[in-house]
């Protein structure tokens, strides 16, 4: 028969919120409760069905030969300490089912806030990279044999980076210019869109028969 060592129940740990498996356990160590304050009821049914509250004793105040009073007392007492550990145990299934919910709550904002700063990250990922594939001049005339004809430019290209110049950083033709006379002889990288579609090409600023260093017109597109 269970004593009121059986009936103890050990608590959650409260440095961390509970789990799924935590209130598993507990609602286990309630059914082994309930079924041990089953059985002891079943032994005060056994002894004439004497209950918690039946006098042991007789008329005459001699306990009563009829039952097995040590057993019954036993009993009750077994009763009464299971039905406290029984409470406590509710208790402790009830604070484990409310940390758990709100430990969900807080996963389900935190997951909702992390999909949202990716979903910001992205959008201006793209929002930037749109912005940087923007042309801001294009090319309105190209001399035959010149530096920018030899390194394949044409008309109507739409220029989106020149050397250190692009979208971000473009103010006025005096850009490009500056960049051209401090690239004289050296190759520049330069990004057109040309019928939608982009190609990277190399201009090297160089002396020729014509004027300038590049041999073509650029003028600034407006956006």
């Amino acid at each position: 028969m269970s004593d009121r060592g059986a009936g103890q129940s050990g608590g959650l740990s409260g440095t961390r919120a509970a789990t799924v498996s935590d209130i598993q356990v507990l609602m286990r160590r309630k059914e082994e409760i309930e079924a041990q304050i089953k059985a002891n009821h079943e032994v005060l049914e056994g002894q004439k069905g004497v209950g918690m509250n039946e006098p042991l004793v007789d008329f005459e105040g001699y306990p009563r030969a009829d039952v097995d009073v040590y057993q019954v007392r036993t009993a009750r007492h077994n009763i009464i300490c299971l039905q406290n550990d029984h409470k406590a145990v509710m208790k402790q299934v009830e604070e484990a089912l409310h940390q758990l919910h709100a430990h969900d709550k807080e996963k389900q904002a935190r997951d909702l806030a992390e999909a949202h700063e990716e979903a910001m990250s992205h959008r201006m990922s793209h929002n930037e990279g749109h912005s940087l594939s923007q042309a801001f001049a294009k090319v309105n005339s190209i001399s035959p044999g010149s530096p920018a004809s030899i390194a394949g430019l044409q008309v109507d290209d739409e220029i989106v980076e020149f050397g250190s110049v692009n979208t971000q950083n473009f103010q006025s033709l005096h850009n490009i210019g500056s960049v051209v006379q401090h690239s004289e002889g050296k190759p520049l990288n330069v990004t057109v869109i040309r019928r939608g579609e982009r190609h990277q090409l190399r201009l090297v600023p160089t002396r020729w028969a014509g004027k300038g260093l590049l041999g073509c017109n650029i003028i600034p597109l407006q956006r």
